[in-house]
């Protein structure tokens, strides 16, 4: 696999190259740091967010985020994500995930070692289709110690839960084995929810995601989560419905977390004008609900990212191969030439 085009931006840097079946798209990412862009009482983090300003990122070696794709596009047709206009999900080979990786890490050969690489199945498709993310995972320490040493590495998988993958709940509980014995807790797992509403729910990922009532049977058949506990993921709409006593009844808060975020600016976002207004300037959006689920047991995060991460299409949702670009500065190399 070789790099075809690099578009950097404030907080990294995205790749698209051609693997194995087509083009793939991933990226590096820089972290502001957890005391600039979250809140999380229970780690002690207890200001508001009335939004983050754009900022220098932390070097590499304190963090570095490394997302990528498992599939060449995406079938799920979420309404809020821009990876289903580059074309149906296929899945990426193994090959492919391990390239990508390495690719990655090899834009920054000045980079022998960081105190944590995360890596995210999170860029392109639903991973959970794909079952070498399990095989690729397993390896990624011998894969990534020729770079980086014994760096801490932490693989995330997130999920929309399809109801058509026939193999979901063994990838489930195999990544869960993996999170919780060969990367001993650190590894995490993340379910899109976005509402606890199923009529809600059936329209924002278009009648391909499980019911909650669903998802919360499978989730009952998981092991308790050494480490960081299962993340539920709430990307905030203007009129989404969160039930934090609902939530409660489906899901146990000693194993499972809460997370809410905006909804990113995609370009899908505007076409079915779904947006969180005020939710990158003001914590008024996320107030209520965060008192909500807390009030409920959960232990909860607010996530909100700077206009450079959203505008750089860092953030989820995005893909540079369904047409757009970036609308913060960036600059553009092809076959490493700027152009």
């Amino acid at each position: 696999m070789k790099i075809h085009k690099t578009i950097k931006v404030p907080t990294g840097e995205i790749y698209t190259a051609k693997g194995d079946n087509g083009m793939l798209e991933f990226l590096t990412v820089g972290d502001y740091g957890k005391n600039a862009n979250i809140k999380a009482d229970f780690l002690g983090i207890t200001r508001e967010l009335n939004g983050v300003p754009n900022g220098k990122i932390m070097p590499l070696t304190e963090k570095w985020v490394i997302t990528i794709s498992t599939q060449y596009g995406c079938s799920m047709n979420c309404k809020f994500c821009d990876v289903p206009k580059v074309g149906y999900g296929r899945n990426a080979t193994l090959q492919d995930l391990k390239n990508e990786v390495e690719l990655a890490i090899k834009q920054h050969p000045e980079i022998t070692y960081t105190k944590r690489l995360n890596i995210h199945y999170a860029r392109m498709g639903e991973p959970t289709f794909n079952q070498e993310v399990l095989n690729h995972a397993i390896k990624l320490r011998d894969d990534i110690k020729p770079y980086l040493g014994t760096s801490l590495i932490h693989p995330v998988v997130s999920t929309m839960m399809p109801k058509n993958n026939k193999h979901l709940v063994h990838f489930l509980l195999m990544w869960t084995a993996i999170k919780n014995h060969v990367f001993n807790g650190d590894a995490g797992l993340q379910f899109s929810i976005n509402s606890t509403d199923d009529e809600q729910r059936e329209y924002l990922f278009s009648g391909n995601s499980l019911t909650l009532d669903e998802i919360s049977e499978i989730c009952k058949s998981l092991p308790l989560p050494v480490g960081r506990k299962y993340a539920l993921n709430f990307a905030l709409a203007d009129n989404s419905i969160i039930d934090g006593k609902k939530l409660r009844s489906l899901f146990d808060p000693n194993s499972f977390m809460c997370k809410i975020t905006p909804l990113h600016r995609t370009r899908s976002c505007e076409e079915n004008h779904i947006e969180t207004t005020g939710g990158y300037d003001v914590f008024t959006p996320y107030k209520d609900v965060e008192s909500d689920l807390k009030n409920n047991g959960f232990d909860v995060i607010v996530f909100v990212p700077s206009y450079d991460e959203d505008n750089g299409l860092i953030t989820c949702g995005n893909a540079i191969l369904s047409g757009k670009l970036p609308t913060t500065e960036y600059k553009v190399y092809e076959n490493n030439k700027l152009q």
